[in-house]
């Protein structure tokens, strides 16, 4: 017999016991995240032509990675607001036809004016996808099942991200870098395809009640956790953006074992965005607090190792697997801190995270020219240190104000956070 569904008032679809069964959607979605982290990251490995064949040079070609991270941040302010009201199966249907029509904008682009066209669409499309990620996944399935999903999204994410710049490069010795592009159009047609047939229709409420993504912040509880994203993202970035020279320099890898360690990293992030799940299902408080804890260790480590191959190598494997799942538990903090506005929530750490990556890269970047990788490595550990402290404060605070937060989700008692020496040391 065909499982029977129910339509349910806040248009989430269920099965005969009640459980919701949107995992088809979530698998489109995946494929749409993997295809958009794509796009995002492809100028990276193909500036040079791009560059030559629009008679560009090469820092006025790589604008066209900034400003999709503009207006990701632009449209991530301002999506829930703007798009209040508006069926949000449609809006992500709309936003899939905008990653097709940027991707044959770019890939036809005659001029640099029309590639930056092409670019700024997609950062639209960032902004808007992300900021709805964690409402639209609570929408889709049940609650105890929203970790899940939420790291499927994320491993879409790692793949694309470790396949994005060596498949761009490779393609682009064959079919050149507007082929490399036009790749994404077939891709954004098969998602837009797949999300129609599974997505259900998600009303938005119109209701003056829903806050702005701004707004957000001036929650008790919602600064310290922010702070915490943004801390853990700006130092995260601060080392990340330099691990090339670093292994040239440093750890003096030549081109293919250095590619292959960059990938197996990559890789590395797969298996731990299914890690942090199954950390969260014990303690998500404890998750926010050990991820960027572990990430400062590594981070030192690298500065007493990083002469030595192997041990580089094994460390930055265990980077790859933290760093990359971390952001899953935090999208799991917005859904559960946030769960009237979820999307105003994810609008602000899309935001936040952005504005951190830039921020953490730049001045990575100072200190590496200025003092060399010690000073940046030893930076990029202090700040994720702090970001580990205001990941245990939020949780305290939490805890405190009896608000339905990892603390309170979690099924290990109240002292597990030991929130006075957490706020003595601040």
């Amino acid at each position: 017999m065909a499982e029977q569904t129910i339509l349910y008032p806040d248009n989430s679809t269920f099965d005969r016991e009640g459980t919701r069964s949107g995992w088809g959607a979530v698998f489109a979605l995946t494929l749409c995240v993997s295809t958009l982290i794509a796009s995002e990251f492809m100028p990276v490995s193909i500036l040079t032509p791009i560059a030559s064949d629009l008679h560009l040079t090469e820092g006025a070609a790589g604008q066209a990675i900034s400003v999709s991270g503009l207006f990701a941040v632009l449209t991530s302010l301002s999506v829930a607001t703007i798009t209040r009201g508006i069926d949000r199966r449609t809006l992500l249907l709309g936003l899939t036809l905008l990653m097709l029509l940027s991707g044959l904008l770019v890939a036809f682009a005659p001029n640099f004016v029309v590639l930056m066209a092409g670019r700024a669409m997609l950062g639209v499309v960032i902004g808007g996808f992300w900021s709805m990620s964690a409402a639209t996944v609570m929408r889709l399935v049940s609650e105890n099942q929203v970790p899940r999903a939420l790291a499927m999204l994320n491993g879409g994410n790692a793949l694309a991200t470790t396949i994005a710049a060596p498949l761009g490069s490779f393609l682009g010795q064959y079919i050149g870098w507007r082929g490399a592009f036009f790749l994404v159009v077939p891709l954004a047609a098969i998602t837009f395809v797949w999300q129609w047939v599974t997505l259900p229709s998600m009303l938005s409420e119109r209701a003056d009640r829903r806050v702005s993504a701004l707004g957000i912040l001036r929650r008790p509880n919602a600064s310290l956790g922010m702070a915490a994203v943004a801390l853990l993202f700006a130092g995260q970035f601060a080392l990340f953006t330099y691990l090339r020279p670093f292994l040239e320099s440093v750890t003096r890898l030549e081109v293919s074992m250095l590619s292959l360690v960059l990938l197996i990293m990559g890789a590395a992030g797969l298996v731990g965005t299914w890690l942090v799940g199954r950390l969260m299902a014990r303690s998500l408080a404890m998750t926010l607090i050990l991820a960027p804890s572990a990430l400062a260790a590594l981070a030192c480590a690298l500065v007493a190792f990083g002469t030595l191959a192997l041990p580089t190598a094994g460390l930055l494997t265990l980077w790859g697997t933290i760093g990359t799942g971390a952001p899953v538990a935090w999208w799991t903090w917005v859904a559960r801190r946030f769960p009237e506005d979820a999307e105003a929530g994810g609008g602000l750490m899309v935001a936040v995270v952005q504005l951190a990556i830039t921020l953490g890269a730049a001045g990575g970047g100072i200190l590496f020219d200025a003092t060399g990788y010690r000073a940046t490595f030893l930076a990029s550990a202090a700040v994720l240190g702090a970001g580990a402290l205001f990941a245990g404060l939020d949780a305290c605070a939490g805890q405190s104000d009896g608000a339905r937060t990892p603390i309170a989700d979690s099924p290990r008692p109240d002292d597990a956070i030991p929130c006075e020496r957490l706020q003595r040391s601040a």
